[in-house]
């Protein structure tokens, strides 16, 4: 036999064999999908003398999960997008590991498009600061404080890379229409929650992982972010958006909100009426499901609280009680809208629930004449 008769029956032979090495259970190399590259977002930049009109949101967006819901957002064509929480679902202590799954939000193709044409700020909520339900505690805050700035594309003279915490305000628009971006940072300082029994009731007998801690010490939002949040509710605005990944309004429910420190939710209260600060409108997500909530005795005006939760993570339908909800709930995928009329005699703020469509699920309409301050009020510094 010829030397090239015998390379040829030999490469016969091992095509042959790897023709029936998947049927004799023998594994032969597959080529594996590498993952996308970790990289800063290419973020539009709003002006500050941007006239806000409309203020999309949401939150709980599953990386490994698809997101059509970028599409309907994008057909909005929002001034901004305000990211609330859960943006990814890291929880790791493996900043390797963060770094690639904020890598797969990066590369959703929806998400990419939303960045293109829209400025977007952000918070985050506990799953993406680091592990379910953490906060002071996580010990790797500071490393994924970083991962969260560079993935946001934050400058290097932000605040956010300066100093603990990723609060921060923004502010846009002339005089008379002035929107004020408030980003809280819920997670950072936040002291230990108390474990309530969690197939139990808690002490007004609603079903509890989380009761109240009542260690007037505690703090979900810290000393230093308090005297920031006091200078920024002097800043004149015409409307506020104060975002806080988790409700501000709700109570009954055992999972996380402010009620879990009832202490500090007075002390938002209270720093509300004595800034004056007026025009507060609350957003938040973290609940898996989206609702409407006012608080009647927290302001010198109704502070409402609009949920929007979840971009792709809808929990199902269960009855969870509310006594601030106005209406009902809304429990598939949805992201919440903030539409601005400066125009009319009387200017008002229309506050909406989309569906996956960008159909409307939850309207509401609130006159911006109706979120005024008592200006009789006393004020540390005197009247403004």
């Amino acid at each position: 036999m010829s030397e090239l008769e015998a390379t040829r029956r030999a490469a016969g032979a091992l095509l042959a064999a790897c023709s029936w090495a998947p049927l004799l259970g023998c594994h032969t190399e597959q080529r594996v999908e590498r993952p996308p590259p970790f990289q800063s977002l290419a973020i539009q930049r709003a002006p500050v003398d941007k006239i806000m009109r409309t203020i999309a949101f949401g939150s709980c967006a599953h990386q490994d999960k698809p997101q059509p819901i970028w599409e309907a957002i994008t057909e909005l064509q929002p001034d901004l997008f305000l990211l609330l929480g859960d943006n990814i679902y890291a929880d790791t202590r493996d900043m390797d590991e963060m770094r690639s799954k904020y890598a797969q939000l990066g590369a959703q193709s929806g998400f990419r498009k939303l960045c293109e044409s829209c400025p977007i700020l952000a918070t985050w909520d506990d799953h993406d600061y680091g592990t379910n339900d953490a906060g002071a505690n996580y010990p790797m805050r500071k490393e994924s404080q970083k991962i969260f700035c560079d993935f946001f594309a934050e400058p290097a003279s932000s605040p956010r890379r300066q100093r603990e915490g990723i609060y921060d305000c923004r502010i846009f628009g002339p005089p008379g229409r002035r929107v004020q971006i408030i980003l809280l940072d819920t997670r950072y300082f936040r002291s230990r929650l108390v474990r309530g029994a969690r197939r139990g009731l808690n002490p007004d007998g609603y079903p509890a992982r989380y009761v109240a801690n009542t260690d007037t010490q505690s703090t979900i939002l810290g000393p230093a972010q308090w005297a920031w949040l006091e200078q920024q509710l002097q800043v004149e605005a015409d409307l506020r958006i104060m975002v806080s990944s988790i409700q501000v309004a709700s109570e009954e429910h055992g999972f996380e909100k402010w009620m879990n420190f009832p202490h500090e939710r007075q002390r938002l209260c209270d720093l509300i009426r004595q800034t004056r600060a007026g025009r507060i409108i609350v957003v938040s997500g973290d609940r898996h499901k989206a609702e409407l909530s006012r608080l009647d005795d927290c302001a010198d005006y109704p502070l409402y609280d609009l949920t929007s939760s979840a971009l792709n993570r809808p929990s199902g339908w269960y009855n969870e009680i509310n006594r601030h909800r106005i209406g009902s709930e809304y429990r598939d995928e949805n992201f919440g809208v903030i539409l601005i009329d400066w125009d009319s005699p009387e200017p008002t703020v229309s506050l909406q629930i989309r569906k996956l469509d960008g159909e409307p699920a939850i309207v509401y309409d609130v006159p911006l004449t109706t979120l005024r301050s008592d200006p009789q009020a006393p004020h540390a510094d005197g009247p403004r």
